[in-house]
């Protein structure tokens, strides 16, 4: 084990527009070269289109997306004798958030359509309603750990 104190986590501060933590994350997710004035208008941008198209309220749609890609199961890589299994395990809830929005970031930005914006929210209205990308991942890495179930006894 290591001497090293754990690393405590910071208290985040909240976005100043919809004043949730979750969306100040997510913005800085979005960060390229510090730009954060560009990330932010980025994600508001995209919760007005969100809003226009689905007529409901853009944060609820945008905290629906997330719990949709969240992964309850995944598959880590363990070498046993000479063989390597991979065995599933139990993802802990800030490592679902962060593959969640690393998910929804990368398939958006693995878009095509004439902004970032636009991307975005195509992206979190598809997850939201439990398909696109983002969502098939997800239910990939879990049936991924379903079938290797078998193997979960060498969880460590």
């Amino acid at each position: 084990m290591s001497r090293r104190k754990r690393a405590t986590a910071r208290k985040r501060l909240p976005d100043p527009k919809y004043n949730d933590v979750l969306v100040s994350r997510f913005i800085n997710c979005i960060l390229k070269r510090g730009k954060k004035s560009v990330a932010e208008r980025i994600f508001y941008d995209a919760v007005d289109i969100i809003s226009e198209r689905t007529k409901k309220d853009g944060i609820e749609v945008f905290h629906q997306a997330i719990d949709n890609a969240k992964p309850p199961l995944e598959v880590k890589s363990r070498r046993v004798g000479g063989s390597t299994y991979q065995v599933p395990i139990e993802v802990r809830p800030e490592r679902q958030l962060a593959l969640a929005i690393r998910w929804i970031l990368g398939y958006s930005r693995a878009r095509h359509e004439k902004t970032m914006a636009a991307n975005l929210a195509a992206e979190l209205i598809a997850s939201a309603n439990g398909e696109g990308s983002t969502v098939k991942k997800r239910e990939d890495t879990l049936k991924m750990a379903e079938a290797n179930r078998a193997f979960a006894h060498f969880r460590w």
